[in-house]
């Protein structure tokens, strides 16, 4: 578990990495220290691929329903056009990117800017999710979050998909997916009854 940079003693950019299962807080983390920017009046910006419209196509929007203005990109390099007058940038669902993103969150830390992503760190599978993965390998900072097994109460670091889909991204929110611990977590997916 790791906490928040010292904001006064850092005089140079850096890449901070949210990862977890679903249902884990990931994107309410994010809007959490997006927040404390606004406040601190530092210029920010926030990035969402367009792939996942699950809640809204203009915000973004965590599962508890907080909300912030973000932009919707296809691609990473729109990330660099778009935040040159930004000091801290926000990018959710990273792993919804290619790999591209890993070296655009590279230059913009080399640029003197706070990059904070946040995504799965494994797909429902459990294997780990590219490009986090390879993000956590370059951030300074990692936060990883843990959500609560729908079936035990257990701290759950597991994606369970309930569809017999095989699809290794299928978008979707509680309809298709439950957070399981380790215990809980079966990763032959059998229990799925809703094909999609």
């Amino acid at each position: 578990m790791s906490t928040e940079p010292n904001l006064r003693t850092q005089n140079t950019g850096w890449i901070e990495v949210i990862a977890g299962c679903m249902f884990s807080g990931k994107t309410e983390e994010l809007i959490r220290r997006i927040q404390r920017v606004k406040i601190a009046r530092q210029p920010f910006i926030i990035f969402r691929p367009k792939i996942d419209n699950r809640y809204s196509t203009s915000l973004l929007v965590s599962h508890n329903q907080n909300k912030m203005e973000a932009h919707l990109i296809s691609k990473p390099e729109e990330i660099l056009e778009l935040s040159q007058d930004a000091k801290v940038i926000g990018i959710d669902e990273c792993q919804f990117f290619n790999n591209t993103i890993v070296s655009v969150c590279d230059t913009l830390a080399n640029q003197g800017k706070r990059v904070i992503c946040a995504g799965l760190d494994q797909d429902y599978k459990g294997i780990p999710f590219e490009p986090v993965s390879q993000l956590l390998a370059n951030a300074e900072y990692i936060t990883k979050t843990l959500a609560i097994c729908v079936v035990c109460g257990n701290p759950a670091n597991k994606t369970q998909r309930k569809s017999t889909n095989t699809e290794r991204v299928l978008i979707g929110s509680s309809e298709y997916y439950e957070a399981r611990c380790r215990s809980c977590y079966n990763e032959t997916n059998e229990i799925g009854d809703n094909d999609n």
